[in-house]
């Protein structure tokens, strides 16, 4: 199926039905056994890992939280801009995105209550082909900086609510 049709059919049914648009996705994140860091983590059937690299106390078998939260948002970007790029009409031949972020450890650790525990900065740089005049694509970009979800956790806070079993 078609991006365009996914689209329209997606814009028909959640306007017959508002409600249709609401969804929920979920992860569950569980220590592994005998592990320090390792993270077993399922979203949907899928499962992959989570570890920290060995100077943060892991064995690095697999990306870190915040390295996942950069490829979130990376990859969100791609899938938005193509997305995007189908709505408006406009052609891309390829799009490529480098997330790369700044993290102050002293906030993690608590070493200064100070420092913020999460990104000091975090920069996107989107490299877009295909034949398309500069501005198509600076129109596209806004688009795809108005609607792309992950961006949208990184630049809004977002009510969050933690609770505790026992």
């Amino acid at each position: 199926m078609s991006l365009s049709a996914v689209i329209e059919g997606t814009h028909q049914a959640v306007t017959a039905d508002r409600s249709k648009a609401s969804v929920s996705f979920t992860t569950i994140n569980s220590l592994v056994p005998g592990s320090r860091t390792e993270v077993a983590v399922t979203a949907r059937d899928h499962k992959f890992t989570v570890d920290e690299p060995a100077a943060l106390g892991g064995e690095d078998l697999a990306a870190n939280p915040v390295e996942y939260a950069l490829a979130a948002l990376g990859s969100c970007q791609v899938i938005t801009y193509q997305f995007w790029a189908a709505k408006l009409g406009i052609q891309l031949d390829s799009v490529s995105v480098r997330v790369d972020g700044d993290l102050d450890l002293h906030g993690f650790f608590g070493f200064d209550e100070q420092t913020r525990a999460g990104f000091t900065e975090v920069r996107v740089h989107v490299d877009l082909g295909g034949p398309e005049e500069p501005a198509r694509y600076q129109e596209l970009r806004e688009a795809v900086d108005r609607h792309c979800p992950v961006l949208d956790l990184f630049r809004n806070p977002t009510p969050l609510q933690t609770t505790l079993s026992s």
